[in-house]
């Protein structure tokens, strides 16, 4: 007896790390292979760019049904036959992001889901971080450090040029005016509490 393919991919990594550019290309490609593809983008991200599309810094674009609810991602999803679903932006979802992303890999479909796994503090989204354990396969990208030039694994916030302080608040959206890709030793936190390692 055959069993169903699905699997969940998880596209992570900084801002400007190239994941929206990742998580399309895989769209784009079961699309070469006329399969049926759903494509999800949080509403906060609607602002952002043109409504109605997911946008890579890059400017590839493709169309999206908006949505703050995950239920909606699992119940469109079917709607559609979706062979693969894909989720942009999926640090801005809850945690019933998770269930919805493994039900669907469970009916056979594949997920590819992409988004920030670490906020300006460089602290983990935990609906990111419990995507990622859960998994089948996993990309975690790095961009170039605009300080250094090294590899970049953080986001760094910036207010009037200056990074932002740690109780700044945790989501807001924004492009190049107000993020910054930084390797480990260039992102700035003014304020985070010591991890109590000396």
């Amino acid at each position: 007896m055959l069993k169903p393919k699905g699997s969940l991919e998880v596209v992570c990594g900084c801002m400007f790390s190239g994941k929206t550019e990742e998580m399309i290309r895989r769209v784009r490609r079961a699309g070469f292979a006329q399969k049926r593809v759903s494509v999800f983008d949080h509403a906060l991200d609607e602002s952002r760019y043109r409504a109605g599309y997911a946008n890579s810094h890059s400017g590839w674009e493709v169309r999206t049904h908006a949505t703050s609810n995950p239920d909606e991602i699992y119940r469109i999803a079917c709607e559609e036959a979706a062979e693969v679903a894909a989720v942009d932006e999926a640090q801005f979802f809850d945690k019933n992001l998770v269930p919805a992303c493994e039900a669907l890999a469970d009916l056979g479909i594949r997920v590819v889901v992409a988004g920030l796994n670490q906020d300006f503090r460089g602290e983990a989204f935990e609906t990111l971080g419990e995507l990622m354990v859960r998994a089948d396969k996993l990309t975690l990208l790095s961009a170039i450090c605009t300080v250094c030039g090294n590899d970049a694994t953080r986001t760094q916030r910036l207010i009037d040029g200056k990074p932002a302080p740690y109780d700044n608040p945790r989501i807001q959206i924004g492009g190049e005016e107000s993020y910054q890709a930084r390797c480990r030793h260039c992102h700035e936190v003014p304020g985070r509490p010591s991890n109590g390692i000396k």
